[in-house]
């Protein structure tokens, strides 16, 4: 689950990284601290931060599990900010959300109502940063996983 946060006073910007990943983190203990789960008493391991910004409607930091960031703009959590905008009558069906990462790349984000849901769409750019080719032992009777 996410928790997305508006009024907190960082400086979402990437060279505020340490900052941010403090005060997220510490957020994220206080939830804990505070037994406040998502949905049936799921985790909240996203902690999102959320700023104005010249070139987008918003700009975000995510922190994700293990104290790491997200250099995208995060598709879960702009479909999460979507979801939320829909749901304070500040975004209409179709209209376009230009959300920007901590390091400014973009993701463009719109939804369709479907009776009590939002069905987002996301759009961005990808690059390959890395191919592999996977070796299977066929001896190895863990090459495919461990099933206990």
């Amino acid at each position: 689950w996410f928790f997305l946060i508006n009024d907190h006073g960082q400086r979402v910007a990437s060279d505020n990284l340490d900052q941010l990943t403090e005060y997220a983190w510490t957020v994220r203990q206080a939830l804990t601290a505070q037994g406040i789960t998502g949905k049936d008493g799921q985790e909240i391991d996203h902690i999102e931060l959320f700023a104005s910004d010249a070139e987008a409607d918003s700009k975000n930091f995510v922190l994700c599990p293990g104290k790491a960031y997200d250099r995208s703009p995060c598709g879960t959590g702009t479909s999460a900010k979507i979801a939320c905008l829909a749901a304070d009558g500040k975004l209409k069906p179709g209209k376009l959300w230009k959300q920007a990462s901590i390091i400014g790349s973009q993701f463009i984000a719109s939804y369709e109502q479907a009776g009590e849901y939002v069905i987002p769409t996301i759009r961005g750019e990808a690059y390959m940063s890395a191919e592999a080719t996977l070796f299977m032992d066929e001896n190895d009777p863990f090459a495919w996983g461990i099933q206990l």
